[in-house]
């Protein structure tokens, strides 16, 4: 027990703790290594099916990446190597090309995965074949592998400070949560509906509804939130909406009249890419919840702008929170590798924890040991040329909540890979590695 009320006091300091790993982390001196060849870096991302609206940028945001740490040398006196690989928005082949990044190619770490049925599918792989996958998405927490680094926001990361932003500047009373029907949306509902009961929410006050990938008919799903919207409260639809379904529900949105000024829509997988190229008048006022946003402005991020845009050679070329993510996570595993002098994934994944590295929203994001980083949360509001005008900001980093507090069976739960705890679902009532007692 007194490793969780150890845990617990750490979480509770926050930035205390923060500001001393990343000092830590900042101070150490890069390892050297000697060796030929390549280290090799999977990219597991689809290039085709209905998510490669979103995953597309993300293989291109790792090859400059990619290029760019080459460029100064490579990694300990290697260059690095892309291998790209397309699950197709495929779920079970995502399993097979990790098994084939990791047995075949013999990568140093994976960066992939959008969907959390995605990540789902090749988690038991990576565990097997002692590997790194790099999730650079937002999802719904609940989870902590030894194997994985989570670089998007856990739910108290978005999701909730969005339902809170609402509630406080909108003045909203009823909820519509609008989800893909995958686990992310599910769970994340499932907290979500958990969380506004907490606030005093009533049943009949919450409307769920969920569509499969690639939905297209909206037609009857908007004229019912519509419906639930004439009640007398201030209502608004909480999206957890993937891919490129989001078009022809916005679109539809437009088609019955309601405008955001009406039914307000919080989306947690709309951000820049899925905006560029479409009509947009019928987003116009409709926000969305991030960690990053293409119109932060600070020197930073105008820099890498001017570097993404110059690489695909398209001035035009938007940038968006999961590539923030993937910036992060491969700055650092590449300090993570220098501070190991090796690629071998037991050792990379020890030296993880504490790595800080700069974010493009401002300050440091630091590795927690529960595995998942430290983020701002911005709320953005959509404008007419695609961009997002960020109306809020937090004042500082979050810690990520990897098992929610709102939810039975997992408010107990904490993580920490540290030795000597080195577990994903420490639960501190019990004492005992393993999860909820029920």
């Amino acid at each position: 027990m007194t490793i969780a009320k150890n845990w617990l006091t750490r979480r509770a300091m926050g930035a205390l703790g923060l500001a001393a790993m990343a000092a830590a982390a900042i101070g150490s001196t890069p390892a050297q290594a000697q060796g030929t060849g390549t280290i090799k870096v999977g990219i597991l991302h689809s290039l085709s099916g209905t998510m490669a609206i979103s995953e597309t940028t993300l293989k291109d945001v790792m090859l400059m990446l990619i290029e760019e740490q080459n460029k100064k040398g490579g990694l300990l006196g290697k260059k690095l190597e892309a291998v790209v690989v397309d699950p197709a928005s495929n779920w079970p082949l995502f399993a097979e090309k990790a098994r084939e990044l990791i047995s075949v190619q013999k990568v140093a770490a994976v960066f992939g995965c959008w969907t959390s049925v995605s990540r789902k599918s090749v988690l038991p792989v990576f565990e097997e074949l002692n590997n790194i996958l790099f999730y650079p998405v937002q999802y719904e927490g609940e989870e902590s592998s030894k194997n994985v680094f989570y670089t998007g926001a856990a739910p108290n990361q978005q999701a909730i400070p969005a339902v809170d932003y609402l509630a406080e500047n909108e003045k909203v009373q009823r909820w519509v949560l609008a989800g893909t029907d995958y686990v992310y949306p599910r769970t994340t509902n499932k907290i979500l509906e958990a969380y506004l009961k907490s606030k005093g929410v009533k049943d009949e006050d919450i409307m769920i509804n969920y569509t499969p990938f690639g939905h297209s008919d909206w037609q009857n799903i908007v004229a019912s939130i519509k419906k639930f919207g004439s009640a007398g409260k201030k209502t608004a639809v909480v999206s957890t909406i993937n891919g490129d379904a989001n078009v022809p529900f916005y679109k539809e949105l437009g088609n019955q009249g309601i405008k955001a000024t009406d039914i307000p829509v919080v989306a947690f997988s709309v951000g820049e890419e899925e905006l560029a190229g479409i009509d947009t008048k019928p987003l116009l006022g409709h926000l969305a919840a991030w960690n990053y946003f293409m119109s932060v402005d600070n020197a930073d991020n105008k820099a890498f702008i001017a570097k993404w845009q110059a690489f695909t050679k398209n001035p035009k070329r938007v940038t968006n929170d999961p590539m923030e993510a993937h910036v992060i996570g491969f700055a650092m595993w590449v300090k993570a590798v220098e501070k190991a002098g090796t690629t071998d994934p037991t050792k990379v994944i020890d030296a993880m924890i504490g790595v800080a590295v700069p974010n493009l929203s401002g300050g440091f994001s630091a590795m927690m040991p529960n595995h998942h980083i430290t983020k701002p949360v911005l709320i953005g509001e959509i404008q007419g040329n695609g961009q997002f005008n960020i109306v809020s900001q937090t004042p500082g980093l979050i810690v990520a909540n990897e098992w929610s507090p709102y939810l039975e069976g997992s408010r107990d739960l904490i993580a920490d890979w540290r030795s000597p705890m080195s577990c994903g679902n420490f639960n501190v009532k019990t004492g005992k590695c393993g999860g909820s007692a029920k």
